[in-house]
């Protein structure tokens, strides 16, 4: 990152924050639906550096783009196109200006990651975060750990405009080596969980890539938001629905997709307590099943999955050493993750890798990941 920065802009940087990308290990699409997640912040993430400059001006690149965008402090708007990914550090610094972080001049912001992009791992969220923490510390702003994830959230759904819930931002704020994140996103409550020793994440990332905003994610959530307006009268929110009688769901007169995605919530939140529970009981067993359950749900009631995923979760799944796969994030491409033990190993996903070239023609990614801590200023 320093030697990037100074290859850039030809001065050092003042300040470096790092965020971690993060699995969404189960409680797919729930966030948004005010519910409980799980998920992961793993030892992958983004970089970001930035140095002070006495002018109004903002410049921004990355060394995957290579593209330098230049803006002025006074005309922060959200750039179209190619260079689109500018709109999340973009992003953090208009919602930090708004709760009153004071910017009196302009810098030279520059990203790197080792994060595959597309891949359903939150690099988004992992910009936001780093970039809120690294632009805090350039302004002599405090801000607390929860308040930044809510604030990248903000960022997200306001300024990028992807109504995401918070389940990325919490992870990438929140995440602990050896642990999972818990959010309880009606409440936006943030817990860690013990991760069972001896385990590990291996993601295969399609390299279908998912262009969230473009897709069908914003669909899904207003087919969510047409549900609950069915139920408003009976239930706080959809989440609610778990505790509920499943009768409640039969005679409420939804039909179609709309009660597939309302079941989805309802079957995936039930889900979510019980692998938490076995978490802590240390089912291992139980928690791979959850996690097998829970893409056969998003595959069939909430149609987020795609065939390069179903094949990835069901030839995985058949592996020794394999305790359970699902989808990890919002879908409609990127990452299947395997939870697996000492037996799955790389000589088994090259296996996948290769029967899954075989099919479709091309190899998808693959690495081996662990849980990581969360975002900071590291330099």
């Amino acid at each position: 990152m320093k030697a990037f920065f100074q290859e850039q802009y030809g001065r050092p940087a003042t300040v470096i924050a790092r965020a971690p990308g993060r699995l969404e290990f189960i409680g797919n699409h729930l966030d948004y639906n005010g519910g409980p997640v799980l998920g992961a912040a793993i030892d992958r993430g983004v970089h970001v550096a930035l140095a002070p400059r006495t002018d109004k001006v903002i410049r921004l690149i990355s060394q995957s783009q290579k593209n330098l965008v230049e803006l002025s402090l006074d005309q922060v708007q959200p750039v179209q196109g190619t260079d689109g990914w500018v709109n999340y550090p973009l992003g953090m610094l208009k919602v930090l200006r708004d709760e009153g972080m004071s910017v009196s001049h302009g810098f030279d912001l520059a990203v790197t990651n080792d994060l595959p992009m597309g891949a359903g791992l939150s690099s988004s969220a992992a910009i936001e975060l780093a970039a809120g923490y690294a632009l805090s510390s350039l302004y002599n702003y405090s801000v607390d750990r929860k308040r930044m994830a809510e604030l990248g959230r903000l960022a997200e759904n306001t300024f990028v405009g992807m109504p995401c819930g918070i389940l990325d931002q919490g992870c990438s704020a929140f995440g602990k080596k050896d642990h999972l994140v818990a959010i309880d996103c009606a409440t936006n409550t943030f817990s860690n969980v013990p991760m069972p020793q001896g385990l590990r994440f291996w993601v295969l990332n399609t390299q279908k890539k998912h262009a969230l905003i473009d897709s069908l994610y914003a669909t899904r959530h207003r087919e969510c938001m047409d549900a609950f307006a069915v139920l408003r009268l009976k239930v706080p929110s959809l989440r609610d629905l778990a505790s509920a009688d499943n009768a409640l769901l039969a005679a409420s007169g939804l039909s179609g997709d709309l009660l597939k995605r309302a079941r989805h919530v309802v079957e995936e939140t039930a889900r979510v307590r019980d692998t938490h529970a076995a978490l802590t009981a240390k089912n291992v067993v139980r928690v791979g099943q959850n996690l097998t359950a829970s893409h056969a749900s998003s595959r069939d009631l909430f149609g987020n999955s795609c065939d390069e995923l179903d094949f990835l979760v069901e030839r995985a799944v058949e592996c020794p050493g394999v305790l359970g796969a699902r989808l990890t994030g919002g879908g409609f491409g990127g990452a299947c993750m395997a939870l697996c033990d000492s037996q799955f190993g790389e000589k088994e996903a090259n296996g996948l890798a290769d029967a899954y070239a075989k099919k479709f023609g091309h190899r998808p990614t693959i690495f081996t990941a662990a849980t990581g801590d969360g975002a900071a200023v590291v330099s």
